[in-house]
């Protein structure tokens, strides 16, 4: 049975519609994976074994009727930040405490609709906040893999760590994952899986608890390019409840694979060769320039000049919309409440009780930069600053360039409870140098595997796209991954 969760999805959906297999037998053994593996992971705070079973049966009856959706019988984990209707969703917050929606989110709820199995809810940063997977009220998860003769626990990486660890770890054939400021792509580095943050607007925010609303955008995480494809593809929708989402066709994505690269232009930006980097990551960074060359694309330098201000607009813009969009967690309606001598001191130990450390910093940055007199110096700055990085990107893809190749991370993944990070916040936020300038753009960026570091932990790469182009990230990626070949943990759980 544990053999099955060796199948990608590809793989399990070809051998699912032949018969060869049945969803209850593939989902009995995802289930039996994660009973083994996750008091030592800790990657999933919910399973859901018995939904699952329930789910998978369903599914092989539409598949014996020919009536098999895009993911019939495909078993997922899904991020807890994802409503799903009578089941813990907690943001992995105890202000959230025993908190289950009435309601489905509409990313997960598209996912059902096509076949999918839902395995339980994953571990991950609290309300999305970090780059570790640390912050979690159900403590942090332990990334599947360790270095070359170490027995160190390091971190998945973060918000969506357990997203991440339960792919890597064979614990789920593919997840749900967030991004709002590399929330998808440094975890899938930092694991050797891949994951894509879709252009913003191209999944449906409704039902996704809220971190940064103009940033967030929700995305798959996989063991491959392909399987990222077909996930985003049933994932992807235009939505009523969300206006922010748009109404463009969802292309199939699996067909932009193995499509040649000829006449493309691959820009790689002199900004991202930061102080300090690796050298590891620079001789990463030109194999994978290498491999592109190799494939009949043209490499062209291009420069990013307001690449150096958007890590600290980041951590202006998304705080400040942070403070707005947890303001209504009271406990007055729905998950912890303390009381208090009266409604305001209620309010208080609520809060003071229910969020943790980095939430309640973030908070407090964030209230800072909007109040009186502070929010025209920091915020509307920020907001300009924005502008100006959205306006780099429009300059180099308006010069013909059709994506862009950088490092996904300044490192590979580092240990659990690390002194020097703990200690300093910012050196913490520093993770994320290579990927909020995306967000802050809204465009599209994927994360994809391209080889280990001399400790023997995993590495990616980034691609950046136009805007809701992500067929062209998927046909590049997939040429990287062809090149670098695909990596696994070696299994000590």
């Amino acid at each position: 049975m544990s053999d099955l969760t060796s199948l990608t999805i590809a793989e399990a959906r070809k051998k699912l519609l032949a018969r060869e297999i049945t969803a209850v037998e593939l989902t009995g053994a995802y289930v039996a994976a994660i009973e083994t593996a996750n008091d030592a992971l800790n990657a999933y705070v919910t399973v859901t074994p018995e939904k699952a079973l329930d789910m998978a049966r369903a599914s092989d009856v539409r598949i014996a009727d020919g009536k098999g959706g895009a993911l019939e019988g495909i078993p997922l984990g899904i991020k807890d930040l994802f409503a799903t209707r009578d089941i813990h969703t907690q943001a992995c917050s105890d202000i959230l405490n025993r908190f289950k929606p009435k309601y489905e989110s509409t990313v997960t709820q598209n996912l059902w609709d096509d076949g999918a199995v839902m395995l339980g809810k994953l571990n991950m940063d609290e309300f999305a906040m970090g780059s570790s997977n640390e912050t979690s009220h159900y403590g942090p998860v332990v990334n599947p893999w360790k270095a070359t003769g170490s027995n160190q626990q390091l971190v998945p990486g973060g918000s969506s760590g357990g997203s991440a660890a339960a792919v890597a770890a064979r614990l789920c054939a593919g997840a749900t994952a967030t991004d709002t400021g590399g929330s998808i792509r440094q975890p899938a580095a930092f694991t050797g899986t891949v994951g894509i943050k879709p252009t913003y607007g191209r999944c449906s925010r409704w039902g996704v608890v809220a971190f940064a609303s103009s940033l967030d955008q929700a995305g798959p995480i996989a063991r491959d390019v392909r399987d990222a494809a077909i996930m985003l593809r049933s994932m992807a929708s235009v939505d009523a409840k969300d206006t922010t989402s748009v109404d463009l066709p969802v292309p199939n994505y699996e067909a932009a694979l193995g499509q040649s690269l000829k006449g493309m232009k691959i820009g790689i930006p002199k900004e991202y060769r930061v102080d300090g980097m690796p050298g590891e990551i620079e001789t990463l960074w030109q194999q994978g320039i290498a491999w592109l060359k190799d494939a009949g694309a043209e490499i062209v330098d291009i420069s990013l000049p307001h690449t150096k201000y958007a890590l600290p607009a980041y951590y202006i813009v998304a705080p400040a919309e942070a403070s707005s969009n947890l303001a209504r967690y009271d406990g007055v309606r729905y998950g912890l409440r303390v009381d208090g001598k009266d409604i305001a001191d209620m309010y208080e130990k609520t809060r003071a009780q229910g969020f943790g450390t980095e939430v309640k910093r973030r908070i407090m940055i964030g209230t800072y930069v909007l109040s009186a007199g502070y929010y025209d110096a920091y915020y509307l700055q920020a907001q300009k600053v924005r502008t100006l990085i959205k306006r780099d990107f429009e300059l180099a893809f308006h010069a013909g360039v059709d994506a862009i190749l950088t490092p996904a991370t300044p490192s590979s993944a580092f240990g659990i409870a690390d002194e020097d990070l703990a200690s300093d916040p910012v050196k913490m936020y520093l993770n994320d140098i290579f990927t909020v300038t995306v967000n802050m753009a809204g465009l599209p960026g994927m994360s994809v595997p391209a080889g280990l570091d001399a400790k023997g932990l995993p590495l990616g790469l980034q691609l950046i796209g136009k805007p809701f182009e992500e067929e062209t990230l998927f046909k590049t990626a997939h040429v990287i991954e062809q090149a670098a070949g695909k990596f696994s943990p070696g299994k000590w759980w």
